[in-house]
């Protein structure tokens, strides 16, 4: 074992799983990544298939997700100019990767985790 596994273990803020977790911090990131998923969008288009997300949130997630290198933006020249967003390979990485897992997982265990929430804290423990 290496230093730096070591220190992933402690979850220090270098560590590549802490990175990875993060990228589930923001709630609409993921979602904005797997309306991606099937190809470029406009961003009234991604507005209009995600539902109940505020501009200003959309922006914050699409902000955040081009620094992470996880989107791209394309500008298209014409009048008006049009711009679209699109997953690099490495947001296609993560979403054919670890959130299908994380679907899959959902589908099967959904209800549990849902009637797990909805008990009271404590009960069951």
């Amino acid at each position: 074992m290496t230093d730096h596994d070591t220190h992933c273990y402690e979850l220090v803020a270098d560590c590549r799983l802490r990175a990875a977790t993060d990228l589930f911090a923001h709630t609409w990131d993921p979602v904005v990544l797997a309306a991606l998923r099937m190809g470029p969008r406009r961003r009234r288009d991604l507005r209009a298939a995600i539902g109940g997300i505020s501009d200003k949130v959309l922006s914050d997630s699409l902000h955040r997700l081009l620094a992470g290198t996880l989107v791209e933006r394309h500008a298209h020249a014409g009048a008006p100019p049009r711009i679209d967003y699109a997953l690099t390979s490495l947001g296609q990485s993560l979403v054919e990767g670890p959130m299908m897992a994380l679907g899959r997982w959902a589908i099967e265990h959904g209800d549990e985790l849902l009637e797990a929430q909805e008990t009271e804290p404590g009960k069951g423990l």
